[in-house]
């Protein structure tokens, strides 16, 4: 019997992991030095970005049964090998001007790094916080939201001092130590163990046990209607907050006639929100249940887009921006742990991969439709009432997802109590 390791520090290590596959949200910081240094079009320097999300999702879909295999650590370290040598051959791309590597390389190699990252310290710390999934989640997903904030200004100042194929190398070889580093104090908890002093309160009646609505593996998960209600909800959700994100700036410019400078400005403060999101509403899941944070989610939403497109009042404007990113980053930080809630931990790094795939088809709908929506209207306007629709759906499938959670916990309760008779 080895010594059992500190659950917070197994959530420090995931916190060092997202952080730095989290770098992948400041991408946009290298379009401009790319677009003046070589004259590539805008529209193709950001398809890397794009191909890196697709990524993410088909490696988190395919190799989540890689992660349930071999384990958080071994996950991790080829999560670190992928993603290093992604952006480490970014600078190769660079140095021979070539953007098609450029999408191997980060794209592709680093999209799958991305994926497995993702996923294979997020399965692990619900095992090691059964008290507070909703919390150690949050945690690590926040951090992958904080790293645009954090590595954004570094990039900067790196592609100023040593150039954009030397920031990569940097990066690469930076990204690479910290993720081998945090993947090496990885490990699940033993079977059936809980945090000191939990069993106490439970016998005395001071918190309820954890009780997940079943045991379920991947394959056995994927033939249910919940999986699929949270797939849709998470595919919403992604989809309108990222259009949102991606047009952020024209939008306040074009809504309450910001400069370039402000929106800019106003674009990386919301960025916070959205990091604040996930730890937040993360944390209030534990306390209120995921089935009721997802439903005002969607609440929110359902009132705050269009009110977006009536409101020319700045400040107004701004806090029903901040209060949609927080929503944005809440939904990626509650699934895992909601996942866990419906389908157990039996395989929940797979399942959580295979619900990532909403991820990968968001991240090309979202903001192609807003594009789309604004360059045949001229507005960002209308793209803002159909995502209230959307969101119209996405709260219907919060409801019906309660219903269906409550007829599985009444046959549940009827085979106990036949089981008792």
């Amino acid at each position: 019997m080895g010594k059992t390791k500190n659950r917070w520090l197994i959530a420090a290590s995931a916190v060092g992991i997202h952080l730095s596959i989290g770098s992948v949200y400041a991408w946009s910081v290298f379009t401009k030095p790319l677009a003046s240094e070589f004259g590539w079009d805008l529209t193709d320097i950001s398809l890397t970005f794009s191909i890196a999300i697709l990524f993410l999702g088909l490696s988190a879909a395919f190799l989540g049964h890689f992660v349930e295999k071999y384990g958080p650590r071994k996950a991790g370290i080829l999560s670190a090998v992928f993603f290093g040598l992604g952006i480490s051959g970014a600078g190769v791309a660079i140095n021979m001007e070539s953007l098609p590597l450029l999408y191997i390389a980060y794209g592709v190699f680093g999209g799958i790094g991305l994926g497995v990252g993702y996923i294979a310290p997020v399965s692990t710390l619900v095992k090691w916080f059964p008290d507070r999934r909703g919390l150690a989640t949050g945690l690590a997903i926040m951090g992958f939201g904080f790293a645009a904030l954090i590595n954004s200004p570094i990039i900067q100042s790196l592609i100023g001092s040593i150039g954009i194929a030397n920031t990569f190398f940097t990066l690469g070889t930076a990204y690479f130590i910290i993720m081998i580093a945090s993947s090496l104090y990885l490990e699940p908890p033993e079977k059936d163990w809980l945090p000191d002093g939990y069993k106490e309160k439970i016998k005395m009646g001071k918190v309820k046990p954890l009780q997940d609505l079943s045991q379920l593996t991947a394959n056995e998960a994927v033939k249910t209607k919940r999986f699929y209600y949270l797939w849709l909800m998470l595919f919403i959700n992604i989809t309108c907050g990222i259009a949102i994100i991606s047009a952020a700036s024209p939008l306040a410019q074009e809504s309450i006639g910001l400069s370039a400078v402000a929106a800019a400005a106003l674009v990386g403060v919301l960025g916070a929100f959205n990091g604040l999101g996930r730890i937040g509403w993360a944390s209030v899941s534990d306390f209120i249940g995921r089935p009721n944070t997802y439903t005002v989610f969607f609440s929110i939403q359902v009132i705050a887009f269009p009110l977006l497109t009536f409101t020319d009042n700045p400040v107004v404007f701004q806090i029903l921006l901040a209060i949609i990113y927080t929503c944005y980053g809440g939904g990626f930080a509650s699934i895992p742990a909601y996942i866990g809630d419906l389908f157990g931990t039996k395989q929940l790094g797979a399942i959580h991969g295979y619900i990532l795939t909403a991820w990968a088809a968001a991240g090309l709908v979202g903001p192609m439709f807003a594009s789309w929506i604004r360059e045949t209207t001229g507005s960002y306007s209308q793209s803002l009432i159909v995502f209230t629709g959307f969101f119209a759906v996405a709260l219907i499938i919060s409801i019906l997802i309660r219903l269906d959670i409550k007829r599985l916990k009444n046959i549940k309760t009827n085979d106990i109590k036949q089981i008792g008779i």
